[in-house]
């Protein structure tokens, strides 16, 4: 399944569903097959997302120095995408629509 989010203001963004489910998780919204982030949430939306990443930085920092401490070079360690990563083509399209005053909506 796909979810796509859609916005006048900007190209529509298609995510994975464990990743649009993340993404709506993190803005408080139930991962519904359709729903709306208005305007009005948006600042708060954003809010939330960049939180969301810089806890996400400190986690995967701490496990980097754990494995440090026990003697792993932390460059051995499996490399995965990051939330920084995941959410920046998100971000933007919330900063471009909020800029527009135009609603997100999404669907699978």
């Amino acid at each position: 399944m796909l979810y796509k989010f859609k916005s006048p203001a900007t190209a529509d963004l298609i995510l994975l569903e464990p990743q649009g489910r993340q993404m709506l998780q993190i803005l408080g919204k139930e991962p519904a097959p359709r729903g709306i982030i208005t305007v009005a949430q948006m600042p708060g939306a954003i809010a939330a997302i960049e939180a969301a990443v810089v806890a996400d930085d400190e986690r995967r920092a701490a496990e980097r120095a754990q494995a440090q401490a026990e003697g792993i070079d932390p460059a051995e360690l499996p490399e995965a995408v990051h939330l920084r990563q995941r959410a920046a083509p998100f971000l933007a399209l919330l900063r471009r629509s909020m800029a527009a005053e135009r609603d997100v909506v999404w669907g699978v």
